[in-house]
């Protein structure tokens, strides 16, 4: 971990959740001197009429008194809205699923919140990210933490050297359980608070009630892929590939008994393809394409491929993998395996050993097996569509 230089001041990201209490909790018995900002990126409440982000402030508070630390509170709402949000609705429009949390760590917590930092007179700022960071020969590197349960190296890929440079991950080498009975012993009150699971501030809620205040409904087809009718869906920016939950079909298609999943989707004739069982064909295929790559220290190689690890999707294995590119600012991702689910959208992250190295956004999830063309307008011949 970079250590700050006597005298200088650390500015940590309080969630009002376990982690980052206790990274400052660290930081503190560390004689460091430090301080908490709470940012309020969200002006929203829920149809219950409660307010996640007062509960969570609230949260944050009590823990930097237990700590003997002060608080501060920023508002980013604004700046969540033009760099994160705005973006992740029109990927959405776009037919594909984004992934926010990503974009808000490079543009929210270690953008706006380190400019903040900056400006207020500190040298670094801290979050409770289970990651880690060390300098070698003049050049930032992002490592994984020591939990693989919880490493989020995954959300973090897109950090510039900037940004690396200035960063404090106190949890690096501890597992959530360690996390958890430090809060415990120091007597803070959230040490057993659930961890959030929803979207980047905007918490965990019914997605798709959520998602249709801001997208309209338009109703079509599901199909099966030998083109039969199925039943009907609200509108294909609200599945993606893989999805089981919410599509109404179940057994009144027949079939084999077997649960439903989204293998397709087209946006111009509004049509969710389905298939049944959850290691059916088409929802595997073994290239994707992306476009522009971010390496985070340097680019492996001067243009020739690339053999690495990668991961499509949080919490999946470290899959075999070769790089190469194929056009300019355009990359074609070959994998040993075939790989499930691959979804346009979403950020395929390459590592090496404990290293991440970066990666980049899946624009194209390749061609699966029976010849259906995924996360691109399907050939109308293909599954028989008509």
């Amino acid at each position: 971990m970079i250590l700050p230089s006597a005298g200088s001041r650390v500015i940590v990201g309080l969630s009002g959740g376990v982690d980052s209490s206790v990274a400052a909790l660290l930081l503190k018995r560390q004689g460091i001197d430090v301080s908490g900002v709470f940012m309020k990126n969200w002006e929203d409440f829920d149809p219950e009429g409660r307010c996640p982000a007062e509960r969570d402030a609230r949260d944050a508070l009590a823990a930097c008194d237990r700590i003997g630390i002060e608080l501060d509170a920023v508002n980013f709402v604004e700046r969540y809205r033009e760099r994160v949000f705005s973006y992740f609705l029109d990927e959405i429009r776009a037919g594909r699923t984004p992934n926010p949390d990503v974009l808000c760590n490079s543009e929210i917590k270690f953008r706006a919140f380190l400019d903040h930092a900056l400006t207020a007179g500190a040298a670094l700022i801290a979050t409770g990210h289970y990651a880690g960071v060390v300098e070698r020969d003049g050049r930032y590197h992002l490592l994984r933490g020591r939990d693989p349960g919880k490493d989020q190296t995954y959300f973090l890929h897109r950090l510039s050297q900037d940004q690396l440079s200035r960063a404090l991950f106190p949890l690096q080498g501890l597992l959530k359980r360690d996390v958890r009975r430090l809060a415990r012993e120091a007597g803070l009150a959230n040490h057993a608070k659930k961890d959030s699971t929803g979207i980047c501030f905007i918490g965990e809620r019914r997605f798709r009630s959520f998602l249709s205040r801001y997208v309209p409904e338009r109703p079509g087809e599901i199909r099966g892929v030998d083109g039969r009718l199925l039943g009907e869906h609200l509108g294909v920016e609200f599945y993606t590939l893989g999805q089981r939950q919410g599509l109404g079909v179940g057994g009144r298609a027949g079939g084999n008994g077997q649960p439903w999943y989204v293998v397709a989707k087209e946006l111009v004739t509004n049509t969710v393809v389905v298939a049944q069982g959850h290691d059916h064909p088409l929802l595997y295929c073994r290239r994707l394409e992306t476009g522009p790559l971010h390496w985070i220290t340097a680019a492996p190689t001067a243009g020739g491929p690339v053999r690495c690890t990668a991961k499509t999707r949080y919490r999946q294995a470290d899959q075999p993998c070769t790089i190469e590119p194929v056009a300019a600012d355009r990359y074609r991702v070959d994998f040993d395996a075939p790989q499930r689910a691959v979804t346009p959208g979403q950020s395929v992250v390459f590592y090496r050993g404990e290293e991440c190295l970066g990666g980049g956004v899946i624009e194209d999830a390749g061609v699966a097996p029976a010849g259906v063309r995924r996360g691109a307008p399907l050939d109308a011949t293909a599954g028989g569509l008509q």
